[in-house]
């Protein structure tokens, strides 16, 4: 299955829609998987003028890989200039994902940026391909401290055209990869390691938060930058911002995730 597969819904009853799934190494589901097709399931109830600028989700079981994911919208609200929708993923184990998606028309304004990507930030042609999935290419830089930022230049490997919530749902896919990795580092007995969490630990994504500022080309190069903003009470919160090659400043990505130490037995 391809990126394109996975963004394709189909339609089973008024404002309901089929995703698929897909087999991962840890088992069960990939999180950004299910944002990304609970996001085109609500941009696919709102007129094609206006383009998500927020999503909200919740994780609430983790999802069988085996089995496709039901998506059924609630239209919240119609507006002017804004439009809220919420959908609920459910499986036949139950529930396990509540979103929430704020759509806008799109509007002239003052455009200004606040944050700007570090100029120590290599290309991505100076670093190695190490990703997990053959649907993204991804290229980590190498941290220069423990407890540091994590970065990584990411894209998916499939052209996904003009079109805005293809980017953005492409772009949900890929943010939930790393928010758990800054997390990580700043526990004071956990080591890094390529996949999933170390022996000894276990750790879920609780919530996962995106705001869209501008364009998107998730088929290009964006460097992801998080950093953990707390850990406290086995929840971390991580914090990050998503740059073009450019540097523009094309959205920004925060996620609490929990990371519990098992207790000996």
């Amino acid at each position: 299955m391809g990126m394109l597969d996975l963004l394709q819904l189909t339609a089973h009853g008024p404002d309901t829609y089929i995703g698929l799934g897909r087999q991962y190494p840890w088992g069960g589901l990939y999180g950004g998987h299910i944002v990304a097709q609970a996001l085109l399931a609500t941009a696919k109830t709102v007129e094609p003028e206006f383009l998500p600028h927020s999503v909200r989700a919740y994780f609430i079981r983790r999802g069988d890989s085996s089995e496709p994911v039901r998506y059924e919208v609630d239209r919240t609200r119609n507006g002017r200039s804004f439009c809220t929708r919420r959908v609920v993923a459910r499986q036949s184990g139950g529930v396990i994902l509540n979103l929430e998606s704020s759509f806008q028309r799109l509007e002239e304004a003052a455009d200004v940026q606040t944050v700007t990507m570090p100029a120590d930030t290599p290309t991505p042609d100076q670093l190695s391909s190490n990703s997990w999935s053959d649907l993204f290419d991804c290229r980590v830089i190498p941290p220069t401290e423990v407890a540091g930022p994590v970065r990584a230049w990411m894209k998916v490997k499939t052209e996904l055209g003009d079109n805005p919530v293809m980017q953005a749902a492409a772009l949900a896919y890929l943010s939930d990869d790393f928010p758990a990795n800054a997390v990580e580092r700043h526990h004071p007995d956990f080591v890094d390691l390529p996949f999933g969490v170390e022996d000894g630990f276990t750790g879920a994504s609780l919530d996962h938060t995106i705001w869209f500022h501008r364009p998107i080309r998730a088929d290009q190069w964006n460097l992801h930058h998080l950093t953990c903003h707390n850990l406290s009470g086995a929840r971390g919160l991580a914090i990050g911002h998503v740059f073009q090659e450019n540097g523009l400043h094309v959205a920004t990505v925060a996620q609490e995730f929990m990371l519990r130490k098992l207790r000996a037995s």
